[in-house]
């Protein structure tokens, strides 16, 4: 295989990863679909331009584009590294980096107190699964109060109204895994109109 193929079958297995159209790719890019096209077919090379703009497009650098070793990931996410949204006495840590494809990842840690905010929330429709990884937490979901320690899951609908809080004495951390990921404006508090 020469170089421009492989350079072209590394666009293509990345764009895959990520669930992308080439039409996706091409747009966010800033490129024209039948040049990604040539390109993923081996037909043409890449300039260093159209390089960064397709890795960029993409969410890696150009030098995973060029490294035949490692088409089936993004690597590893370092935990300092992890983009970090603020809450209530809690932090909550992006896991699955854009563009999401089936799911949608998070860790959250929760100091003594900490909760996901005052008032419960949905966030579209998926299917959500919440584990607890050290300590208690409590997931208020609809009407219902479940009390949760280290180990304990819980699968729900997102839909639902929802929240935690760490009522314990103690640190906590949970994950949050959501299929398929929220878009962004399907993000509600319950005392906001949906």
């Amino acid at each position: 295989m020469t170089e421009d193929q492989e350079l072209g079958r590394r666009v293509a297995e990345f764009r895959e990863l990520r669930g992308m159209s080439l039409r996706a790719l091409a747009h966010a890019a800033g490129v024209s679909s039948s040049f990604l096209s040539q390109l993923e077919n081996g037909r043409t090379n890449a300039s260093v331009a159209s390089l960064r703009k397709i890795a960029a497009g993409l969410g890696v650098t150009p030098a995973h584009l060029l490294d035949a070793s490692n088409g089936h990931t993004r690597g590893v996410l370092r935990a300092a590294e992890r983009p970090t949204l603020p809450l209530d006495g809690a932090e909550k840590f992006v896991i699955s980096q854009e563009p999401l494809r089936n799911l949608e990842i998070y860790a959250g840690s929760f100091a003594p107190g900490g909760s996901t905010g005052p008032d419960l929330y949905t966030h579209g429709n998926a299917q959500e699964f919440l584990i607890v990884v050290v300590g208690s937490v409590v997931l208020e979901l609809g009407a219902e109060r479940y009390v949760m320690h280290k180990d304990d899951s819980i699968e729900f609908l997102s839909s639902v109204p929802h929240r935690i809080v760490n009522e314990s004495d103690g640190a906590a951390e949970v994950l949050w895994i959501n299929s398929p990921p929220t878009e962004a404006e399907e993000f509600h508090r319950s005392d906001q109109p949906h």
